[in-house]
This record gives C-alpha cells, sequence and structure tokens, in this order.
C-alpha cells in the first residue's frame, strides 16, 4: 500500500507549514501529494508551487471541480504541471455539489451528472492523446463550437504542446454506485469521500471486476494520540459538514452513502439537526463508531492493528490528511 499527503484547500489564507509537511512526506517515503478546492484556492497552483520545491513526490489534485473549468482548460492544467514536474502530475475531478456550481461558480448543475462527468473525461482524454484535432459532439460539450451564438468559423484544433504522457492519470471522486461503477470504466483510479474496511460489500457490484492497476485511494484523518475520542472530534466534524451544512441535495447524497454503510437513522437525525440550524448538536450526534471505522486514530498500537483491516480490502493509497509531522512518521514506519 502506498501512502499520500492529502492536503486539501487553503481556509482564509495560506495554510502555514503545507511545504514542511510535504517535503518530509517525500523524505520517509510518501508516494504523493494532493491539493483540493472548494470556493477560494485553487488545486493546481499550491501544486506548482510544492512541485517545484519536491523532487520525487507525485503530485494530485483532489479533487479539481469539473464546473471551475472547461475540460480543455483543465487538459492545458494537467499538462502543463506534467512537464514542469518531470512526469508527476495525477488528475483528480469531481463534479462538486449544486451549491458550489450555481452560486459560486455560476452555472447549473448538470440534470445527468454521469454523462457530464463521461464527457468531461474523454474531452481530456482526447487532448492528452494529441493524436489528432478535438473533436466532440456531446450534451454538455461540443467541440469546436457548433456556432449558434459564435462565428461558425471554428475549426477542431489539438495542442501545440506536446503533453510529456498522452495517459496521464484520472481519477474521479464518485459517491453513489452508479458513478462508482462508471468511474472504474472511464478512470484510472477511484478518490472515495470516506471508506470503511469494515464494509467493503457496501460497494462490491460496483467496483465488481476491477482491472490491474486501478487505483482505490480514500482519503483518511489520521492522528496519533492517546484520547481516541477526542481525536475523532474533527472527524465527526467533517462528517456533520458533509451531511448537514452543504445543501439540501448535496446533504442528500453524502446521508445516502452513510445510510448504505449502516447509519441511515442517524444520518437522517443529523440532517434534521442542521436543518433547524442546531449545528453542534448535529456535530455531536455522529457516532462516534462511524467516525472511527473510516479514520485512523488512537496509539500507534491501535493504529497498528487497525491498519490491518485497511490492507485486507481494495485500497491502493490510502491519502492522510494528518495534523502534525509524528503522525506522518508513525504512519510511514508502519505500512511503508
Amino acid at each position: 500500500m502506498r501512502l499520500g499527503l492529502a492536503l486539501g484547500h487553503w481556509g482564509r489564507g495560506p495554510t502555514p507549514g503545507h511545504l514542511d509537511l510535504t517535503r518530509e512526506a517525500e523524505r520517509i517515503g510518501y508516494d504523493s501529494v494532493w491539493t483540493g478546492e472548494t470556493w477560494g484556492s485553487d488545486a493546481f497552483t499550491p501544486l506548482t508551487w510544492i512541485a517545484a520545491h519536491t523532487s520525487r513526490i507525485r503530485l494530485g489534485t483532489a479533487v479539481a471541480q469539473m464546473s471551475a473549468r472547461t475540460p480543455i482548460a483543465t487538459a492545458m492544467h494537467a499538462l502543463t504541471l506534467d512537464h514542469l514536474s518531470g512526469g508527476r502530475m495525477m488528475l483528480g475531478l469531481g463534479l462538486s455539489e449544486p451549491p458550489v456550481v450555481e452560486g459560486w461558480y455560476g452555472r447549473p448543475f448538470p440534470a445527468s451528472p454521469l454523462t457530464a462527468t463521461r464527457e468531461y473525461v474523454e474531452v481530456i482524454r482526447q487532448a492528452l492523446r494529441r493524436e489528432a484535432p478535438v473533436e466532440f459532439d456531446g450534451r454538455y460539450h461540443r467541440h469546436p463550437h457548433p456556432g449558434e451564438g459564435g462565428t461558425v468559423l471554428a475549426e477542431p484544433l489539438k495542442s501545440i504542446t506536446h503533453p510529456l504522457r498522452g495517459d496521464l492519470p484520472i481519477l474521479l471522486g464518485a459517491e453513489g454506485p452508479k458513478n462508482i461503477a462508471q468511474t472504474t470504466r472511464i478512470a484510472d483510479g477511484w478518490l472515495p469521500l470516506y471508506w470503511s474496511p469494515l464494509r467493503i460489500d457496501v460497494h462490491k457490484e460496483s467496483l465488481n471486476g476491477l482491472r490491474d492497476g486501478f487505483v482505490v485511494a480514500p482519503m483518511v484523518r489520521a492522528q496519533v494520540c492517546d484520547d481516541v475520542s477526542e481525536g475523532l472530534v474533527p472527524v465527526k466534524a467533517m462528517l456533520g459538514s458533509f451531511l448537514g451544512g452543504t445543501g439540501h441535495t448535496t446533504g442528500a447524497f453524502h446521508a445516502d452513502l452513510m445510510a448504505r454503510m449502516g447509519y441511515e437513522s442517524e444520518a437522517r437525525h443529523i440532517r434534521s439537526l442542521f436543518a433547524q440550524g442546531r449545528r453542534r448538536e448535529a456535530v455531536l450526534a455522529v457516532p462516534d463508531a462511524f467516525a472511527d471505522e473510516i479514520s485512523l486514530v488512537g496509539p500507534r498500537e491501535r493504529i497498528a492493528e487497525r491498519l490491518e483491516l485497511w490492507c485486507s480490502g481494495p485500497v491502493t493509497d490510502l491519502l492522510l490528511s494528518s495534523p502534525d509531522l509524528q503522525t506522518l512518521r508513525v504512519l510511514a514506519e508502519l505500512v511503508l
């Protein structure tokens, strides 16, 4: 199993210490580092900065939001950073959620998310393969522009810059069973939002027949600490936000996943508390058992024991969201 460092996105400003964490992760053998975006900092710029200050560690977006850029713009970002880093780029993509897509990017959330995702990936693949000019006539993406409202002068184009790798890895964030199943067909890997090694059967049908080399890389909160309950507080805060704090539709997406993992009544209760404005109570209502099974928290011996479960399933990479160097070093000692 490989280890990755999940840095996420900035808050109010640049997060202190991210570069130091990444350099130490590279030194002790971590395979990858990942940046994200919501509605503030972007995913590619911090990754480029990290690339300039490292030499080996692979660079991934987890995730870059599809609605933020056309697929061609995303392909340009990826091929540029792949060249500058010497072939270390991995492109993690996600649709994001209606409040972000419509409230921040000012565009409608796609009525058919699977179709929108499939088209987006195909256009990027065409651009990166550079076998011919990009031509695509889809529901959401059309290349070249068909002419309505334009000049009718468009011709298909292919990248002036030759991509370093036509097969640059593309990974997708997906939650629903159909979306996950499609991911196994059209992408090189899957970035689960949260994963429980105790409930692998939840995704059994979606992951049926995984091909060799397919990446399954969940993001996992990890913290070496004496007090497990205290260590689970950030996990519960994250879950509470996902379930109730991101809008009616997307909260339902996350609640549906939690329900499939055996916590249907708890998910419904948490969403009800959020809807009433009782956010602190909602976070406290997240079951410790659920927060615990999707994270690696506690003393070193406890984490070592629980890692055996994580290594027994289809997970290929653990992308660790870790608050300190000690935790990164302990996980490296246990896994690498």
